[in-house]
């Protein structure tokens, strides 16, 4: 089987941690990769963002990244990038017309607009996952949504139009269905985690202090709750904070958001207590977050979520906001505690109590390393997607045989 799958902003070349580069980039990388394992030929075709670019890059063996022109080739944040989907969809037809997969996947909205727009011509089946719905970010955002005004219109098209939509997690069938999907063409296949790079039974990074730990890994935008945690410290005597992710090491004190975050530790009386790391590398993430008593995610909304995923595949506790897929990923009570968004009043207390008992963390650490093992590899997910494939080329053969009315 021959895969496109297109992701216009998120290159899985990109370093992760920067402001519009975090799971989906991981996501698109990894499946990729996984497909390939399952003998899948897959192209990933993402926006020219560098003219140093080679048009093609071999990401690994049976997976090749195409560097689509769309746009000045310089990096561009992802709300900016809409009005060059035209010529984005047109470098994406050419490719298609050259080389034909059998199956696109495209992985947020603009790429769902610029596949349908270049496979209409070509009668390619598409599928879609949108990794995150405009009309969720309108409502926990609000004003400060800067997404482009057609989004939430064009999601629901591109819903329409796409033969198959894989949502991520339950929660998104519901948003999807409110916004006239058709439930029958929702497929509910999750995010997955690198079973042999996170892992619970190698070491944790060094602490040098006798204080307890918690780790934030996120990219460094309000919307994650890292303030909530931050607000949350003060209940939490004798522990660190390390918050690891923003921008590259140049532009890192200049970062606005790393400014709001220092300010509001030294407000709160926790700035001794507080560390910003900075983007800490794919390969050094497992470390750290074995060195946490617990990972703590909190966003106000969140359509999936791979670090607490990679949290669990560790081996160690999570805190999470009850909300999207996290929802689904940590089991409350077993692999970690839920607690409400943006309530730093309850997440404070929760964090107190979770880090006085030993016993409770490492129960639930072993627990959530058993369900990522059990429900979120790679291979698990690569498996059920191309099922979701094979589906969809299977249909089309019988539709052309006349076999199905």
């Amino acid at each position: 089987m021959r895969v496109a799958m297109v992701s216009e902003h998120a290159s899985p070349l990109a370093v992760l941690g920067g402001v519009d580069a975090g799971g989906q980039n991981v996501h698109v990388a990894s499946l990729g990769t996984a497909l390939a394992d399952h003998g899948v030929d897959v192209v990933i075709h993402t926006r020219r963002d560098d003219p140093r670019l080679p048009r093609r890059v071999a990401l690994a063996p049976g997976v090749v990244v195409d560097h689509v022109p769309g746009g000045p080739p310089r990096p561009l944040p992802k709300d900016d990038l809409f009005p060059h989907m035209s010529e984005f969809a047109e470098g994406l037809r050419r490719a298609w017309e050259a080389d034909r997969p059998d199956v696109v996947h495209a992985h947020f909205w603009m790429s769902g607009l610029a596949a349908l727009d270049a496979a209409a011509s070509l009668d390619i089946p598409v599928v879609q996952t949108f990794h995150a719905l405009g009309v969720v970010k309108r409502r926990h955002q609000g004003a400060k949504d800067t997404s482009p005004r057609p989004r939430t219109g064009a999601e629901a098209m591109i819903a329409r139009r796409a033969v198959r939509l894989v949502a991520t997690c339950t929660d998104e069938v519901r948003e999807l269905v409110n916004i006239g999907t058709d439930p029958a063409k929702v497929s509910v296949i999750p995010c997955g985690v690198d079973l042999a790079l996170f892992r619970p039974d190698d070491p944790g990074e060094e602490r040098r202090s006798s204080r307890r730990r918690l780790v934030v890994v996120s990219r460094l935008v309000e919307r994650k709750g890292i303030g909530n945690v931050i607000e949350a410290l003060p209940a939490v005597p004798g522990t660190d904070l390390i918050i690891a992710g923003g921008s590259p090491a140049q532009e890192f004190e200049s970062d606005p958001e790393v400014r709001r975050l220092r300010s509001l530790a030294e407000l709160h009386g926790v700035g001794d207590r507080v560390t910003l790391r900075g983007q800490v590398g794919r390969n050094d993430l497992p470390a750290l977050l074995r060195s946490a008593d617990a990972v703590v995610c909190v966003p106000w909304y969140e359509p999936f979520g791979i670090v607490p995923l990679e949290a669990m595949a560790c081996g160690v506790p999570v805190v999470a906001s009850a909300v999207g897929g996290l929802l689904d990923t940590v089991v409350d009570g077993r692999t970690g505690v839920h607690v409400p968004p943006r309530r730093p009043d309850l997440l404070g207390p929760v964090l107190a109590r979770l880090l006085d008992e030993p016993d409770r963390r490492r129960t639930m650490g072993a627990a959530g390393a058993r369900r990522a093992r059990a429900h979120y590899g790679w291979a698990t997910v690569a498996a059920a997607t191309l099922d979701t494939y094979a589906s969809l080329l299977d249909r089309s053969s019988r539709l052309v045989s006349g076999s199905l009315a």
